[in-house]
């Protein structure tokens, strides 16, 4: 197992994989209804059946090559995660997202946490296209695609029914060669 320092906070960033199933869940429960406020994440993991389930569902992405989910801990308690939902290869896209308790908020750990992500895909994979798909309404999940350097390319209306209400959906993305010029990389390099 590995784990990356997201900075000088003690914070880092490891895989999160079946075998940490009650860890996942104690962490839902100290931070469902934050989580849940825009998210089906919180209502989907609800007991330790559900937290294995979702855990192997994305180890079973790993092992296929179609996504990815890691997790983020704070002095050693898992606070929150990142995840590519989507990734397709042959395409060249992956869809990137986030979720936090409220402990961890304002800290900028999904931010640095999403960075290292979006610099796997882009420079290691060598995918062309991150996309993030955010609520109208969660302002921080869309500060975070401005702060990662997206384009808000638009609004999918009243297309995700989450607890009994259909909100919109805000589309952001980052090509490669964006991700790059922001990180001063020249263009045409890779793995930089």
């Amino acid at each position: 197992m590995f784990a990356t320092s997201l900075g000088d906070d003690g914070a880092e960033l490891r895989p999160l994989e079946p075998w940490q199933a009650e860890e996942f869940l104690a962490h839902m429960d100290r931070g469902r209804e934050f989580v849940g406020e825009h998210i089906a994440l919180a209502d989907a993991v609800h007991d330790l059946d559900s937290a294995r389930a979702f855990l192997r569902a994305y180890a079973d992405k790993a092992a296929s090559d179609t996504g990815r989910l890691y997790g983020i801990w704070s002095d050693g308690t898992l606070v929150g995660g990142v995840l590519l939902r989507t990734m397709d290869v042959a395409a060249g896209t992956a869809e990137a997202g986030c979720w936090l308790e409220p402990s961890a908020a304002g800290r900028g750990l999904i931010t640095r946490a999403c960075r290292l992500l979006i610099d796997w895909v882009v420079e290691v994979r060598g995918l062309h296209r991150v996309e993030w798909l955010a609520s109208s309404e969660n302002a921080p999940s869309i500060a975070v695609a401005r702060r990662l350097g997206m384009t808000r390319e638009g609004v999918l209306r009243e297309n995700y029914p989450h607890r009994g209400v259909r909100t919109d959906t805000e589309v952001w993305a980052v090509l490669a060669p964006e991700w790059r010029a922001a990180r001063g990389v020249p263009s045409g390099v890779r793995g930089a």
